[in-house]
């Protein structure tokens, strides 16, 4: 540490002109926004629109107060509030550049195990307008088969029976709505920011499904005053690692003890339909829309399937990380012709975006040698992610005679990754999903029952019913069962090699 600038805001002007830091007075803003969930795509997103829209001293209303509802938010609290809620944003572009920009729109964070009552003052409080979150695909609890809350959740139960001491956030939510109800003020618009079709919507369902059991007149209450707005959301952001840590104290001098990287594409569509006044994020790159539909299925069916197709098939040939896949011929052709003759054709026109050009920049994105992005995080919580990435485009190809086959085989390599935990050279992967002893229980089951996978029916619905999807699967898993050389299968598909 010797010789180091810790970040903290009285250290800012230390900084060298390279790094760029907040030009306003942070001491006088107010937080307007509290955010659930304080991640690095948080960090590299809203957050970092919000910090380039306080250079405005007319927004000075619109700070944000991050929360953090888990035990294992406490590192995170730790570390912001040490370094003044401050950190640095590394844009890696893919030429090798790197920009590093500290970010200040965060003000205050509050971890919500130790004082639940004083978190829900806070999204209570008048000048809160806006509560938005980043709690994951799986943290919304809706059933992917079904589409309905999951009531029975024990965390949902607890909340249910303890409003004054919840856990989830549907529970933090309702306290707060039901104080300001009672207070007479006006609701705060609840904006989620996570990669989920129609995100808002979603919110609005799974929140009133926890009210009404709850709370029935509040309910009401909710549905007449609250916007939920849709949003697409777009920045490729790796998890943090210690070389990224190291860059910083080698190359800047600055010792930042959780940092974020990113790369330098950002988009951000929303919905413009807010409860109590929003902040100008248009004056600052974010476009808003009356309908972000085909936005978002856009993004969801081509990049985050695309990211599932690279991270599940790379991961089983032995592959560390998304630009690693990319830079092999095989698994670049595989992705753009599974983007080209599986998901184009139900696809529906979208507004100022030339298809084409969106595919070919994703294909550059994805290569980008200086964002390190490993298969594990993208392989994370697949059970939540394939039901609402991919999943759909199968169905929607089943229902119009399209084509399955490249899906399938991500589908098939899945079940393999989830039953052997290895890749096909033997290597253990590390596997991250909430339902992985479901998943390796069904994929086991396979060498008894070829389709036992495809009968988790949360995660795939009534797929294992369509036998045209089902014979195209059994082939792939009896092909990676004899040999699990996905590179073979892949090349068998695009190629027609045997």
């Amino acid at each position: 540490m010797a010789g180091l600038i810790p970040l903290k805001q009285e250290n800012l002007s230390l900084l060298p002109d390279s790094v760029s830091r907040p030009t306003y007075d942070r001491s006088g803003l107010q937080a307007g926004i509290v955010h659930i969930g304080v991640g690095g795509f948080h960090r590299s997103h809203q957050a970092y629109y919000t910090d380039k829209l306080l250079a405005n001293p007319d927004n000075r209303d619109w700070a944000i107060c991050g929360v953090g509802l888990r035990e294992g938010d406490r590192k995170i609290a730790q570390v912001l509030e040490e370094q003044d809620y401050l950190y640095t944003l590394i844009v890696k572009h893919p030429d090798g550049r790197i920009e590093n920009r500290v970010v200040g729109s965060l003000i205050d964070f509050m971890l919500a195990p130790d004082d639940p009552a004083a978190v829900i003052e806070r999204m209570a409080n008048p000048s809160t307008r806006i509560v938005s979150l980043t709690i994951t695909e799986g943290g919304y609890l809706l059933n992917p088969a079904t589409g309905e809350f999951e009531i029975n959740h024990p965390d949902v139960q607890h909340d249910l029976a303890n409003p004054e001491n919840p856990r989830l956030v549907f529970g933090y939510l309702t306290a707060a709505l039901r104080l300001r109800r009672d207070r007479g003020l006006r609701a705060f618009t609840v904006q989620s920011c996570d990669n989920i079709e129609h995100n808002g919507d979603v919110t609005r369902e799974m929140l009133l499904a926890f009210v009404e059991a709850q709370d029935p007149k509040l309910a009401t209450w909710i549905e007449d005053e609250v916007a939920f707005p849709n949003a697409m959301v777009d920045r490729i952001t790796p998890v943090t690692t210690a070389a990224d840590i190291d860059y910083l104290k080698d190359e800047v001098n600055l010792h930042d003890e959780w940092p974020v990287t990113c790369e330098p594409f950002c988009q951000w569509v929303i919905e413009d339909d807010f409860t109590n006044g929003r902040p100008q994020w248009e004056t600052v790159g974010a476009q808003f829309v009356p309908d972000v539909t085909p936005y978002e299925t856009m993004k969801l069916r081509l990049l985050n399937a695309g990211h599932s197709v690279l991270g599940i098939l790379g991961s089983v040939d032995g592959h560390q990380t998304i630009d690693g896949c990319v830079k092999d011929p095989l698994f670049a052709t595989y992705l753009r012709r599974f983007m080209d003759i599986e998901v184009t054709p139900v696809l529906e026109p979208v507004e100022g975006i030339d298809l084409e050009d969106y595919k070919s920049s994703l294909i550059e994105r994805f290569g980008n040698s200086n964002i390190k992005d490993n298969l594990v995080r993208i392989c994370s919580e697949s059970s939540a992610k394939l039901p609402k990435f991919l999943i759909p485009t199968i169905n929607e190809n089943l229902a119009a005679g399209g084509s399955v086959k490249y899906a399938a085989l991500v589908i098939a390599a899945w079940c393999y990754y989830s039953n052997k935990h290895q890749d096909k050279e033997g290597r253990p992967l590390e596997i991250i999903d909430e339902m992985e002893q479901v998943l390796h229980a069904a994929a086991k089951e396979t060498r008894k029952d070829k389709l036992s996978f495809l009968k988790i029916e949360s995660i795939f619905g009534d797929l294992v019913k369509n036998p045209v999807f089902t014979d195209e699967y059994v082939r792939m898993i009896d092909e990676i069962t004899g040999n699990p050389d996905i590179a073979r299968q892949m090349q068998t598909l695009l190629f027609g090699w045997e």
